[in-house]
């Protein structure tokens, strides 16, 4: 106002959407630290005049969606629900967006333009492949995705907690047909969407090496299993195919480590999804095919990125590209259902 200009003029000048602007001085929204130090350039004063505070992240109202390790520490910042949130780097196997500033010191440093919070959309998810979904996002919408490699149970709760905006879940099968619905709403709660990325084959995979076994002669003889963490579905298929013997091993991260697991020899065998398996040239036996779907809340469906990942799940070529991957089948892709 004291420089007379429009909201939009002020949005020009600092490279951010007008929309922005609005939401903050209706303090529907806390700026990130992108925003605020561009707001600042433009107006030609410090972000401490701006905001006030005496650190540039509590001055820029950002908070960590969970703590770093170490110091200086990447990070990525995104807008979630409202809430402006930095996220250190990780699983570089999948994600290879730049990062936005380095952290040391209780200061961050920003690397990154200004507005890319505001383009960024969070997804937890195991799916190895999901960095073919990011790229082709990316080029489809101009938006970024960043992924958080986690089981499906973890993966929702970082949902219901607001610090990603969609969770992977993959308890459904051809038997029981409602179990991501289920899940969502118990770990969760209703008020949630539920929108398939793919329908794929989890596989208990072997060394490339010795002669076919059933599944219940694997299960009855195997010494040393590569495990997923309960609570994840892979666990849980493992589980179901033990019965009640407790199976023995090492608890490992994810589906590639398992594979990684039984290839370099500490385990005999691990459930993880076909494509997995393939890519590490090892055997496999399909345990079940599931459903893995994806989960965001109502409330955000008008959210752009949302918006976005829906039309390319939707989309022809997306579908194609799914369907081509080993284990995938993409006939249910983009259906969406009220969990």
């Amino acid at each position: 106002m004291a420089r007379g200009w429009s909201q939009g003029e002020l949005a020009a000048r600092a490279g951010i959407p007008r929309t922005t602007i609005s939401a903050i001085e209706g303090q529907r929204l806390t700026p990130s630290v992108t925003t605020a130090l561009s707001l600042a350039r433009a107006l030609e004063c410090s972000v401490e005049e701006l905001f006030g505070g005496t650190g540039s992240s509590k001055i820029a109202g950002t908070e960590w969606a969970w703590p770093s390790l170490m110091e200086p520490c990447r990070y990525w910042d995104a807008l979630v629900v409202g809430r402006s949130l930095l996220y250190p780097v990780e699983s570089l196997a999948v994600n290879t967006a730049p990062h936005d500033g380095v952290w040391q010191g209780g200061v961050g440093r920003d690397v990154a333009s200004s507005g890319i919070a505001e383009k960024t959309l969070v997804v937890a998810c195991c799916d190895p492949a999901a960095g073919i979904l990011a790229a082709e996002y990316a080029r489809a919408s101009g938006f970024r995705m960043l992924l958080m490699q986690r089981g499906g149970e973890a993966a929702l709760t970082l949902l219901k907690q607001g610090l990603v905006h969609v969770a992977g879940v993959h308890r459904s099968t051809s038997e029981k047909p409602m179990r991501n619905a289920e899940a969502v709403r118990a770990q969760v709660g209703k008020g949630h969407r539920l929108l398939r990325l793919a329908d794929w084959e989890e596989c208990l995979v072997l060394p490339g090496h010795g002669r076919a076994r059933s599944l219940s002669s694997i299960a009855k003889n195997c010494r040393q299993w590569a495990l997923r963490e309960p609570g994840s579905a892979a666990r849980e298929c493992l589980d179901e195919l033990l019965g009640a013997r407790v199976p023995l091993g090492h608890t490992v991260p994810s589906h590639m480590a398992v594979a990684d697991a039984v290839r370099a020899g500490w385990a005999d065998a691990g459930v993880c999804v076909r494509i997995v398996a393939e890519n590490a040239g090892m055997r496999c036996l399909l345990v079940r095919t599931e459903s893995l779907d994806l989960c965001f809340a109502d409330s955000q469906l008008h959210d752009p990125r949302i918006q976005a990942l829906i039309s390319l799940l939707r989309s022809r070529g997306q579908r194609r590209l799914i369907s081509e991957l080993p284990g995938y089948d993409a006939r249910h892709t983009g259906e969406m259902m009220s969990a």
